[in-house]
């Protein structure tokens, strides 16, 4: 069943973003710049959260708690999953002190605070950084934490507008 509301042109912009981050990092020549295909889906995101925060306004059955847990069950399974699976193949594959900060990385990732458990390590680009196997989590992190304070900030605007 199609939704009318389906958006091709998002679903296109999501398409030459991951092209531009793969591209990136598998070091393809011209693709320096690949984390602009994360920009693109931040922006993506701001807009689509925009919309549905202020449409749920306007009908007058906005709900943090629900727009919350949309969003959590959009993501956590997901990241649950792949993070478990780290887990259990470096309980294999590393030594003691590695799996101790892999398991840092694992928690931090689950409660949406990698990218200032990463940034405090070391840089995006950092030698250090290619060992992280959860590095990619920083950008789900910020989207949560972004979550968690855009629709307050919205509904407080959308209501002081309205008054």
């Amino acid at each position: 069943m199609r939704s009318n509301s389906f958006r091709y042109d998002i679903n296109g912009l999501r398409a030459y973003a991951v092209i531009l981050v793969v591209l990136f990092h598998f070091g393809i020549i011209g693709f320096a710049a690949g984390f602009i295909g994360v920009d693109i889906f931040f922006v993506i995101s701001g807009f689509l959260m925009t919309s549905i925060v202020l449409r749920s306004l306007e009908k007058g059955n906005f709900s943090l708690l629900n727009f919350y847990l949309s969003r959590g069950i959009r993501i956590i399974p997901a990241l649950f999953v792949v993070s478990v699976v780290v887990l259990i193949l470096g309980w294999f594959f590393l030594l003691p002190t590695d799996y101790k900060s892999l398991a840092k990385h694992t928690f931090s990732s689950i409660n949406f605070f990698s990218n200032i458990v990463y940034w405090r390590e070391s840089g995006y680009f950092d030698t250090d950084s290619h060992n992280k196997a959860l590095l990619h989590t920083w950008s789900l992190s910020v989207e949560w934490q972004f979550y968690l304070v855009f629709p307050i900030i919205v509904t407080l605007i959308y209501k002081i507008k309205k008054s």
